[in-house]
């Protein structure tokens, strides 16, 4: 499955060796950037997107004197690192439930374990059962492939493999190649029947790796907000879901890097911020993951419809929706789509806004932005 890595920097006034604090005083400020990169594993991860998560922490205490606690916390899953600022009033920590939240996950859709759902349909047994992660998955991605026309398929597995950016790399691929894969993929294909999943073609394989890590983000906001929590900021591998305010009682603020070609995922320049609540947010770009052969770049991001790495001007996309989910589809599918197509598309779904960074004829950067994005993502 495709996770992200990425890099923290702290810079409070005071350094705090702790991952978590609780608003006590009302008197310290701490300032947290975090950092997405794009870095493909050796063995194992393809990489989607990349932002800059800009959390302004502020330990305060209400007028009341009634006190409350800000937990921020960190750590490694799903191949990649989480952040998650959350308020609870007790101050106790929800991380062993959503460490164990995220083991049940990776076992419903990671394509890097040979024992989890989606690994045991690509191999046909017969004796799977899908369960609510997959089928949740499953639904919203067969909705985006229909809205796209295609443009988002979770059958494209094999041709992502096959130019070099999947679970199972190859060195090369031909047009005959491509030809034949193309055969054995197409959402259409692809059905689910109670908790059975039923191929028409037994050689189609799934990736859930482009909306999946969007979701996780979700079901963690979930569990949070199961247990009383009614304002967090939850990001794994760069897609972000978001809650209520931040500890200074502000939306939470979110930076978009700029979209230079850097595969040493050390330029973290920002392009934009935004201020943003109860959403989900997801960025996909072809600048981080890629690679060059015979004088061409290639990129991670695959056209389903030609077999082929996307090549126009569309540099990022990133998606504000209702929830992560959607979000990290929509941008993949931006992607394939390129500007023109993705922001027609965009402007017509309720609830969801966008922001475009390509560039032009001579290099530079363009922004291009839905109608509504200006207005949902202003600091107040």
């Amino acid at each position: 499955m495709t996770w992200e890595w990425l890099q923290c920097c702290y810079a409070p006034k005071k350094k705090n060796p702790k991952s978590r604090f609780s608003a006590e005083t009302g008197k310290r400020v701490e300032k947290l950037s975090i950092f997405a990169h794009r870095q493909a594993s050796k063995e194992n991860m393809r990489i989607n997107n990349c932002v800059v998560i800009l959390t302004i922490a502020a330990l305060l205490s209400g007028c009341d004197n009634k006190q409350s606690s800000y937990l921020k916390e960190e750590g490694r899953v799903h191949g990649t690192i989480y952040h998650m600022t959350y308020e609870k009033a007790d101050g106790a920590s929800l991380q062993d439930e959503y460490i164990k939240e995220f083991e049940d996950f990776d076992m419903s859709l990671s394509t890097f374990k040979d024992s989890s759902i989606i690994s045991r349909i690509n191999k046909n047994d017969t004796t799977v059962r899908t369960d609510e992660y997959f089928n949740t998955v499953f639904a919203e991605g067969e909705k985006i492939s229909e809205l796209t026309n295609g443009a988002f398929d979770m059958t494209v597995a094999k041709l992502v493999n096959a130019w070099g950016f999947g679970f199972d790399k190859k060195d090369n691929v031909t047009e005959e190649e491509i030809a034949e894969l193309k055969k054995h993929m197409g959402y259409k294909k692809v059905r689910l029947e109670g908790d059975r999943v039923i191929k028409e073609d037994t050689a189609i394989m799934l990736d859930a790796s482009a909306i999946a890590k969007g979701y996780s983000s979700d079901v963690v906001g979930k569990l949070l907000e199961k247990n009383g929590v009614e304002n967090y900021m939850v990001e794994i591998g760069g897609e972000c879901t978001i809650k209520g305010l931040n500890p200074k009682g502000k939306k939470w603020s979110i930076g978009i890097t700029k979209p230079v070609d850097d595969s040493t995922q050390m330029q973290n320049e920002i392009q934009e911020v935004v201020y943003l609540t109860d959403c989900g947010l997801a960025t996909s770009g072809n600048y981080r993951q890629f690679y060059h052969k015979d004088g061409k770049k290639y990129s991670h991001t695959i056209d389903p419809r030609t077999g082929h790495p996307v090549d126009h001007t569309l540099l990022s996309t990133s998606v504000i929706a209702k929830s992560c989910m959607e979000a990290d589809a929509l941008a993949t599918a931006c992607m394939v789509l390129g500007l023109d197509s993705a922001k027609q598309m965009i402007e017509k779904i309720d609830g969801v806004e966008a922001l475009f960074i390509s560039s032009d004829e001579r290099g530079k950067y363009d922004i291009t932005k839905t109608s509504g994005f200006d207005k949902i993502t202003s600091e107040k």
